[in-house]
């Protein structure tokens, strides 16, 4: 107590000075409109300032719960279109399809060898099995070669043993999707006739006879196309939508009915 008297002692023209400061600070805010605004304007600046910045740091700390619901709406609405784009295409009373996605992570991704592989954070405990489709938002990434309980590795387009059934959008001019292993922003589509239009700058996407991909996902663009030895078809180069060196979240495609669509294809090989 006594060096809080001591204080005051010390410092008493100082205080005072303040005190009276404050009190006539006071008095002109009350007597004068325009001060009384002023300083509204400033408490409010000064308030919504620091609110701002509150809101800011709590929408930074909640972008990962933001993203895991973004993914979500993505995944029923993915869901819905492929879903709905096959009924379009089905002419005959045939099986129907009903894909299904369930969404993932990439851990480890490469892209720069013969035979590239890309590891995700979902395996057969999530429901993921050998040859189900994996894409992004952008288009196809690969298909998945091998899982264990909770993780899975995915044969990416860029592999010499990528073999993908892809079409020019728009057509049923369907071709072979490989890679040459030259660039890692560029596959290669193979059998397109030489009666075929093309265009520089044509929509590449999956085409209806593969039993892993739906119909029409997208792929790329032609970046530059010429006819092969044999004249009798081209060789198109793709330039890839998906940035293969910056993947993050994937979607993995099952199709329930691919393995009665394979044991009917491979009854009717039988049977030649």
């Amino acid at each position: 107590m006594q060096q809080i008297i001591n204080f005051i002692l010390r410092y008493k023209i100082t205080l005072l000075y303040l005190i009276l400061l404050i009190i006539s600070l006071a008095f002109t805010v009350q007597s004068h409109s325009y001060h009384r605004s002023r300083y509204f304007n400033s408490a409010n600046w000064l308030s919504g300032s620091i609110y701002n910045t509150m809101d800011d740091i709590s929408n930074y700390f909640s972008l990962g719960e933001i993203n895991r619901q973004l993914l979500e709406e993505n995944l029923r609405l993915r869901s819905l279109l492929y879903n709905a784009d096959v009924k379009d295409s089905m002419e005959l009373d045939t099986v129907a399809l009903n894909y299904t996605l369930l969404s993932a992570r990439i851990i480890k991704n490469s892209y720069s060898n013969q035979d590239n592989y890309i590891t995700i954070n979902k395996g057969e405990n999530q429901g993921v099995k050998q040859d189900m489709g994996v894409i992004t938002a952008l288009g196809i990434l690969g298909i998945v070669e091998k899982t264990s309980n909770n993780y899975a590795a995915v044969q990416s387009i860029l592999n010499t043993k990528s073999n993908i059934n892809a079409k020019i959008k728009g057509t049923n001019n369907f071709g072979s999707l490989k890679w040459n292993t030259k660039r890692f922003d560029e596959v290669q589509l193979e059998d397109i006739p030489r009666l075929v239009k093309l265009l520089v700058g044509d929509t590449i996407v999956t085409g209806a006879r593969s039993s892993i991909f739906p119909e029409n996902i997208p792929i790329g663009t032609i970046k530059k196309f010429d006819l092969n030895t044999s004249q009798s078809s081209y060789n198109i180069d793709v330039q890839l939508f998906n940035d293969m060196t910056n993947l993050k979240n994937v979607y993995i495609i099952d199709n329930p009915s691919r393995v009665e669509i394979l044991e009917l294809e491979n009854e009717l090989n039988n049977d030649r």
